[in-house]
């Protein structure tokens, strides 16, 4: 990591002003890979799912940019649309991304998507169950995205939380507006967790949560 200490890496997340109105304006400003480009602007759904909006992918991507993260896993695949702004950052710093999906129609759509961007050596796609995968995943992580089952949310922060080395980021979306009623355990935990320091941006209108893991 680029960063040490907590309070480097949420001075990034307040950020300047007018670059993060720049950026909710157009959230595609400054991406130059002609492959996946295009793919960031327009990614159809073959098989359902929903996906993030493109301000919140893009702020996703700074974030892992900015902080030099490198080992990265994602809860919630679907089409690979997060997975290609999360790849991207993790391309560009040399790192890796291990993504769960449940459903293999989506899982495999995804696959296709990462081939097609050039990231298939980056992202590694893997169909199961991430109550049942996440403790098979060797290693530890510097940033991690919940994007799955809203009620589970708890369940996976208890399952990642103390194999996220400090200074990293545990980021969730969905955490405002009506989907906060099915993960109030997970709302709470983050927010009176002494290891983390929480902070919750609109952004969308949809929400992500951004944990940062205090020193130990």
């Amino acid at each position: 990591m680029k960063l040490a200490g907590v309070c480097a890496v949420l001075l990034l997340l307040t950020g300047p002003s007018s670059t993060k109105e720049e950026q909710k304006n157009d959230p595609f400003t400054g991406i130059e890979n002609e492959k996946v480009l295009p793919m960031l602007q327009h990614l159809p759904r073959q098989h359902g799912g929903m996906n993030v909006p493109p301000v919140d992918g893009r702020f996703l991507y700074d974030l892992i940019l900015e902080n030099g993260y490198q080992r990265a896993l994602e809860i919630g695949t679907s089409n690979g649309y997060s997975g290609l702004w999360i790849g991207l950052a993790l391309q560009h710093n040399g790192g890796k991304l291990v993504t769960l999906e449940i459903n293999p129609l989506a899982a495999d759509e995804a696959r296709g998507n990462f081939l097609k961007a050039g990231l298939d050596g980056v992202i590694e796609v893997r169909t199961a169950d991430a109550l049942e995968e996440i403790p098979k995943v060797p290693g530890t992580f510097d940033f991690i995205f919940i994007d799955a089952w809203k009620p589970d949310y708890y369940k996976y922060l208890r399952l990642v939380k103390d194999r996220v080395v400090p200074g990293g980021a545990i980021t969730a979306h969905n955490v405002t507006g009506g989907s906060q009623r099915q993960m109030r355990d997970f709302l709470e935990a983050i927010q009176n967790d002494p290891d983390l320091e929480t902070i919750i941006h609109p952004l969308s209108g949809q929400g992500i949560s951004v944990s940062i893991i205090k020193s130990r």
